[in-house]
């Protein structure tokens, strides 16, 4: 069992497998239990499952506190609330997708359940990708930092609010006009068997329900070219980078269905999470530039990102509060 020890990616092949089968537990407990018949998720049932992912999470970087150390641990947690921020703004178009191809919300859940499998792949090779990158080529963090503080700068002026045309998207255009594709649902199922309009012959075509995954996987790709380098630039380390990444996005498919829902009330996070990306990417200049190469405080890192999303959230809920009604 000593292959158990061996280090892999910095760190051991046993801390992997002990986080990919937690993952691969929540999932079939997900599908397999709490969604094992398709039902539509209430934003009660939303909330509390988001919290029980949240819980799961915060559980887990306490371990990863316990076994790599305080620093490490502020750094996943730094991570994961960054991610699950950023996640928050890509509600917005995985609900125009679903709305697109008109997927009704009973099947939408099953969707985003199956859609986390593909995430941990691609996420996972994005993140290897990138540590390689980072680690032969330290500069390229730099490049990191200012992608992020022009991505931030771009939100501040009000780029962030552009709305998507799914339809008009040259990807889905392609993918409708390319691939075998039912004009109807056919309950969860992805796949089917139909008769081919040129042979006559029974063959496999994809339901709406799976184009919708595979265009919501797509955007998720979209949606990692912010998410992936701004955890990079809180640290290199590979483990710490794909946990907090995977993490956040676990609980996303639970709080979808409340956000969506409520989504117009947090007009104002976009400037937060601007701002928190402008932070992160000049933190790394300040660290390299103005501090010797010291580390930036993980501790002061947490916290200044933590009061800004806060900060964003209790802003646009007080915004978007009912008025009062003037008593006679």
């Amino acid at each position: 069992m000593d292959w158990l020890m061996m280090d892999w990616l910095g760190t051991p092949a046993w801390f992997w497998l002990a986080f990919l089968a937690l993952v691969g537990v929540l999932t079939a407990f997900d599908l397999g239990v709490l969604n094992r018949r398709d039902h539509e998720i209430s934003i009660k049932e939303s909330l509390l499952l988001s919290l029980f992912y949240i819980s799961i999470a915060l559980a887990f970087g306490a371990w990863v506190w316990a076994e790599k150390g305080a620093d490490l641990g502020l750094k996943y947690y730094t991570g994961f609330v960054i991610e699950k921020a950023l996640s928050i703004d890509n509600v917005f178009v995985i609900s125009l997708i679903f709305s697109y191809f008109a997927i009704p919300r009973l099947y939408q859940y099953r969707a985003l359940v199956w859609g986390i499998v593909a995430v941990i792949v691609l996420r996972g090779i994005m993140i290897g990708v990138g540590a390689a990158i980072v680690e032969q080529f330290h500069w390229v963090l730099y490049i990191f930092g200012a992608f992020l503080i022009l991505t931030g700068i771009k939100m501040l002026l009000g780029g962030a609010d552009e709305k998507a045309d799914i339809g008009a998207n040259p990807v889905v255009r392609w993918l409708s006009g390319h691939l075998r594709v039912t004009k109807e649902l056919h309950g969860h199922h992805f796949l089917v068997k139909t008769p081919d309009t040129k042979t006559g012959r029974m063959a496999w075509a994809m339901t709406p329900l799976l184009l919708a995954l595979i265009v919501i996987n797509l955007a998720d790709l979209v949606f990692a070219v912010d998410s992936v380098p701004a955890i990079f630039a809180i640290t290199t380390d590979t483990f710490i980078v794909y946990t907090s990444n995977i993490m956040a996005i676990l609980g996303l498919r639970a709080l979808y269905f409340a956000l969506s829902a409520m989504i117009h009330r947090f007009h104002l996070l976009s400037y937060a999470l601007a701002a928190v990306l402008v932070f992160i990417g000049a933190k790394i200049f300040v660290a390299d530039f103005l501090m010797g190469g010291a580390k930036f405080p993980p501790t002061l890192s947490l916290g200044i990102t933590l009061a800004l999303i806060i900060g964003g959230v209790v802003a646009s809920l007080w915004t978007t509060r009912k008025p009062v009604p003037d008593q006679p």
